[in-house]
């Protein structure tokens, strides 16, 4: 296997094919069988990172003959274009990412898009998935799902984008990294709810996998004695609330968490009063009560 620059290579049909290849996310065991032929097969592997590629393809042992090429968040939209000419040309164009399927949270997606606007065969090895591990192993209902990806570094922008789905009532999947896991789920809980039931999926499929479960708020204390490794959250959908189902406490919270993501007061209120089924004059008098008696509090 080389990593040098493109060389020329006789592609082995006259029609390209992208082949999106999922990898193990932890086992190395878990590689679809068809991984290791389209890896021999292929005359151009694009890969997320090289070395991890050297890696697998060294467990799996096998021997890559085409050329590889380096397809990572830095260089995916300057290196597409060369993979389509490549693709265009008639080579089969296998791409990996560093675990898991490409393009859900990891290179890939522009790829594809180019590749069906030049109408050009895209087909996949289905492989491991992080998101429906987590999601089969949390404990929560699994018969609706939305995957959210990364959240926001920034706090505000954090809080913003979960405000977004706080009255989603399908189960949420969310990626985050290690270091930011406690105030992702401190975030959680003031937006969703301390009690709101969740799951953090720690190296799944590896020697030292954990499931942790609990509410946000639990989950978020034990977070912040440190947490290694990779991680994928799992929390509960929002309770479906019918009218007078929400305390005046609730009402409060969610115009507060409104207005720190950045919403006016206005606006944060007749937002909370449509997810919660309430005339908006209800949420006003919670709002201004809480004021009051906020203020008369020693």
């Amino acid at each position: 296997m080389t990593t040098d620059q493109p060389r020329a290579t006789e592609p082995t049909s006259t029609e390209g094919v992208l082949v999106l290849a999922g990898t193990p996310i932890g086992d190395l065991a878990d590689a679809p069988p068809r991984l290791a032929a389209e890896l021999e097969r292929a005359d151009v592997v694009a890969a997320e990172d090289t070395r991890r590629l050297r890696r697998l393809t060294q467990g799996l042992g096998v021997h890559t003959t085409g050329r590889v090429l380096s397809y990572f968040e830095g260089n995916e939209s300057a290196r597409t274009p060369e993979l389509v000419e490549a693709l265009a040309g008639g080579a089969r164009v296998l791409l990996v990412t560093d675990a898991g399927m490409p393009s859900v949270s990891d290179p890939g997606y522009r790829l594809v898009a180019a590749a069906v606007e030049k109408d050009i065969k895209v087909t996949a090895v289905p492989g491991p998935s992080a998101v429906l591990t987590a999601l089969a192993l949390s404990g929560l209902p699994v018969d609706r799902f939305c995957f959210e990806g990364f959240l926001p570094r920034k706090a505000g922008e954090r809080l913003g984008r979960l405000r977004e789905v706080e009255g989603e009532r399908r189960t949420l999947v969310y990626f985050e990294a290690p270091h930011r896991l406690d105030d992702t789920l401190a975030a959680m809980a003031e937006v969703f709810g301390a009690e709101r039931r969740a799951a953090v999926c720690r190296e799944l499929t590896k020697t030292y996998e954990e499931v942790k479960r609990g509410g946000l708020g639990e989950l978020a204390a034990w977070a912040a004695e440190g947490v290694r490794g990779e991680i994928t959250v799992v929390v509960e959908g929002a309770p479906a609330a019918g009218p007078g189902d929400v305390d005046d406490k609730e009402l409060v919270r969610r115009v507060r968490v409104r207005e720190e993501a950045g919403e006016r007061r206005k606006e944060a209120i007749a937002a909370v009063a449509a997810e919660a089924g309430v005339p908006k004059r209800d949420v006003f008098d919670a709002v201004v009560a809480a004021k009051n008696a906020a203020q008369k509090a020693p």
